[in-house]
């Protein structure tokens, strides 16, 4: 390793745990050389801690970070959204000169170790477009997020450098999804993105942390490729991008994890994709039942197992 770095991923509850140790598991099968390291903050329950400890993934207590309860709130559709303000806390894992933040919600397909070493400046992030086709029509969502105005609209194959932003462009050309983000911590930069979630007006952002990145760091975000966070949707919205051999990262985005059912009752656009993250959740299942049976028992209590 040329230098000290980790991915790293936050964990608030047990719900997620599933899908944190499927992330690991992924880091280990494609022979990653970094790292995961997962924040935990007081509410998380001590069971989850201790199969964390189990198997050796390190953890960095934190405080959760939310503003105040008259400066944001989200939408009832998205409440999921309501901790998320706390991965931000990533800029303060001053022990390692780079991390990836991870979104729990992933799969990784291949290794992508090269983010580690991507050239950055200290005050620079990378992170992927944002999607902003709404293809849901979900009311609350930016009146500016149709086809014309996506980033990903103007990426024309799958190997295709993805558009920068430029005053003149699209607004959402400007908008990165915080599943991977690609930073330096460090506590000047730790200081000055909370001093902004303190005193910035916040009423407009739909996406609490990554509408606070996009616009902390307009102008200092480098656009990275689709595959490095692929998000489901792009699968069938945006075809001509998409290609499963590229895919680094897989992003499971919207409110219906994969986890939530092995067996959908109705069949949908992406089971196709869903069935990839059962396929890494099993391989991993099928270790630590011989390992850690107690543990799995657990972990699949958190899933739906119903075939």
């Amino acid at each position: 390793m040329s230098r000290k770095a980790a991915y790293t991923t936050l964990l608030t509850r047990s719900s997620y745990l599933p899908g944190l140790l499927t992330v690991w598991h992924g880091l280990k099968r494609v022979n990653s050389k970094y790292p995961l390291v997962v924040m935990v903050t007081p509410e998380l329950p001590q069971e989850a801690r201790d199969i964390l400890r189990r198997n050796d993934i390190p953890m960095y207590q934190i405080d959760t970070l939310l503003p105040a309860p008259d400066r944001h709130s989200v939408a009832e559709h998205d409440a999921r959204f309501g901790d998320t303000w706390t991965k931000l806390r990533a800029f303060e894992l001053v022990d390692f000169e780079r991390v990836v933040l991870l979104d729990s919600d992933m799969i990784v397909m291949k290794n992508m170790d090269e983010l580690m070493n991507l050239p950055l400046e200290a005050d620079e992030i990378a992170a992927a477009h944002a999607c902003a086709c709404n293809p849901m029509k979900i009311s609350h969502y930016p009146i500016d997020w149709i086809p014309a105005n996506c980033a990903h609209t103007a990426v024309t194959g799958p190997l295709a450098d993805p558009p920068s932003w430029a005053p003149s462009a699209p607004r959402p050309y400007g908008q990165l999804n915080s599943g991977l983000v690609v930073l330096n911590p460090s506590a000047k930069l730790s200081a000055a993105v909370i001093h902004y979630l303190d005193t910035q007006p916040l009423d407009e952002f739909a996406f609490p942390d990554q509408d606070l990145l996009a616009a902390f760091f307009r102008g200092k975000w480098k656009p990275l490729r689709w595959y490095y966070n692929a998000l489901k949707p792009l699968r069938v919205i945006h075809p001509q991008l998409w290609r499963d051999d590229e895919v680094r990262c897989l992003h499971f985005i919207l409110r219906n994890k994969p986890w939530g059912a092995r067996a959908p009752t109705t069949l949908g656009p992406f089971d196709a994709v869903d069935a990839w993250w059962w396929q890494h959740f099993d391989e991993m299942g099928d270790s630590m039942q011989k390992n850690e049976p107690k543990d799995w028992e657990y972990i699949s209590s958190l899933v739906d197992n119903q075939s």
